[in-house]
């Protein structure tokens, strides 16, 4: 549903970092049927940057010097490039470098999601990066004296924000309450944690980190290093673990997911690119839930589950570890939702927020359904 730049991990969109710390705004060199939402402006030489990797002061620095003909390249991956007008062109990219061009070494480690799962295993680091770069030079919002606070130093609240008779331990990493968000009484937080604007903490949730709500989105019950990419509810009790929940998703109530085999191995996690599930040697990984995806009361998910977008899932058992788009069921099979009650569904939801699910959404979702019927 969207370029891999505009993923949230830590607070900000990977876009919304570059855009941070290049002080310029950027545009998307990205799949066809993604290309009109996601347009992409191009002047006489353009630098192209590797929508996966996440910024640093550094590797911007060096970005902002790049001359015709040169790329950036880190353990032989283009990292960024120079590019003339003509030399642009999304199929023909090479990942591994330009011949010809000269090479500049990053010299740093950097952060590059290249797995699903990297973000939420890669979200404690970005989101103290992303704390240090917004509360720079910048002074806080007052704490209620009703919270019970450890590690006051390392608690931002942006104006607007609702914090009372909550427990936050900063020690442990990062707070970060954005513009309007609220923090309802009885929540207990460990950091590193982010809350996006206008979203909020159900009463009594417990939250460990790193963790990260992404805007207008209501979350509840017990969640643990996950990332809510925005737009999406979770509002009642129920488990959440190592887990990355789309835009526009609802968890019903008592919806749970395991994160931990009963043996400890390494979880398997269905990849749609390789049409198989794949080992992320990872012991601790849990549910991918796709955009405007939902899930019905009591809903169990087993360790690395992936669904599509447009899925709605329920029943009494735990279905099964790949869902595709638009599939509605569960354990006891699935039918096809039809793409106009799909784009229905959407454009109602879109409403709620005062927002157009125009015909560029709309033409990415029929694309992935047709993608569905090949």
């Amino acid at each position: 549903m969207r370029p891999v730049a505009d993923i949230r991990i830590g607070i900000l969109t990977i876009r919304e970092k570059w855009e941070t710390f290049l002080g310029t705004k950027t545009s998307s060199l990205t799949e066809n049927y993604l290309s009109e939402k996601f347009f992409l402006k191009t002047e006489a030489q353009n630098i192209c940057i590797n929508g996966s990797v996440l910024p640093t002061e550094n590797l911007a620095l060096k970005i902002k010097s790049l001359k015709p003909s040169q790329q950036i390249i880190d353990q032989n991956r283009v990292i960024a490039v120079s590019l003339a007008k003509n030399e642009l062109n999304f199929s023909s990219l090479p990942a591994a470098g330009f011949d010809g061009f000269e090479i500049i070494n990053s010299e740093e480690e950097l952060l590059m999601v290249e797995n699903i799962w990297d973000i939420f295993l890669l979200n404690d680091k970005a989101l103290r990066a992303d704390f240090n770069l917004l509360t720079k030079n910048r002074k806080s919002e007052k704490i209620s004296s009703t919270n019970k606070v450890i590690g006051d130093s390392s608690i931002f609240i942006e104006p607007g924000a609702k914090v009372e008779y909550a427990t936050i331990n900063a020690e442990t990493g990062p707070v970060y309450i954005d513009k309007d968000a609220e923090i309802m009484e009885g929540c207990m937080i460990r950091g590193p944690f982010a809350l996006g604007q206008h979203s909020a903490l159900k009463m009594g949730a417990k939250i460990y980190g790193a963790t990260t709500i992404g805007p207008y989105s209501k979350v509840g019950g017990e969640v643990s290093n996950s990332v809510i990419l925005g737009y999406s509810n979770k509002a009642h009790d129920g488990f959440l673990g190592n887990s990355v929940i789309g835009e526009w998703c609802n968890l019903g109530a008592d919806t749970n997911n395991s994160n931990l085999k009963n043996n400890y191995s390494h979880v398997k996690v269905w990849s749609f690119a390789q049409k198989k599930f794949i080992d992320s040697g990872l012991q601790f990984c849990g549910l991918f839930l796709g955009d405007h995806s939902k899930t019905g009361i009591n809903s169990m998910f087993n360790t690395g589950t992936v669904t599509g977008v447009c899925c709605n899932i329920f029943g009494g058992d735990f279905p099964p570890k790949d869902i595709p788009s638009f599939f509605w069921g569960g354990s006891n099979g699935f039918e096809m939702f039809k793409l106009d009650k799909a784009i229905e569904l959407a454009t109602e939801v879109y409403k709620r927020r005062s927002m157009i699910f125009d015909k560029k959404d709309i033409a990415i979702m029929q694309h992935l359904y047709v993608e569905m019927g090949k």
